[in-house]
């Protein structure tokens, strides 16, 4: 499977294997999330947001096919003059194969793209042609029971530096969301 038309240098899906999608389903499902969006997790995206200064902010949870923003911070877009200038507006559902949130996954551990040109494997992917993100930091949702359920993650369309105080934000930001939603599991109490 390749990205866009046939053609002799075709770009390969480079998506990794991901074997705990089936039971990550199965758990989402369980605990009604990620399936429709929280307005609890959009202001905790637009706080991630504010602290790293990114366009964009996600708590973005991963199923078996697909992903789902259940938190979304997405920056007012200035209007393009030229209709083919035009980038698609972001929305709450990604295909699987689509950003890099779904490596997070499952790789287990943040990661931080201050160019995504920079990296022949994230280079190829189709959000960086459709909505032009240049660069990425995010990192797991990992929970008590060892599983990954997403992440939260910021992106931008520019390359960034992103730096070490953008990697200890990003994975605290997960850490005090994990709490939270145990929390919220646990207990019954609003996520914020």
């Amino acid at each position: 499977m390749s990205y866009g038309p046939p053609h002799p240098v075709a770009r390969l899906l480079l998506t990794p294997e991901d074997k705990e999608a089936p039971a990550r389903a199965r758990r989402l499902l369980r605990l009604g999330w990620g399936d429709h969006a929280d307005p609890a997790l959009d202001v905790f995206a637009g706080h991630l947001a504010e602290l790293t200064g990114a366009p964009y902010a996600m708590v973005n949870f991963i199923g078996e096919n697909g992903q789902f923003f259940a938190g979304l911070h997405a920056r007012p877009r200035v209007t393009l003059t030229r209709a083919d200038d035009a980038k698609p507006e972001l929305g709450r559902h990604m295909e699987r194969d689509h950003g890099f949130c779904p490596h997070v996954v499952v790789r287990r551990k943040a990661l931080v793209l201050e160019d995504v040109c920079d990296y022949p494997r994230f280079a190829g992917n189709p959000v960086v042609d459709e909505f032009g993100i240049r660069s990425y930091m995010g990192a797991p949702l990992i929970d008590s029971t060892g599983m990954a359920l997403g992440t939260v993650c910021v992106v931008d369309v520019e390359p960034r530096p992103w730096g070490r105080a953008g990697l200890e934000t990003i994975k605290a930001s997960a850490v005090d969301l994990v709490t939270r939603l145990e929390r919220r599991e646990a207990d019954g109490l609003p996520l914020l």
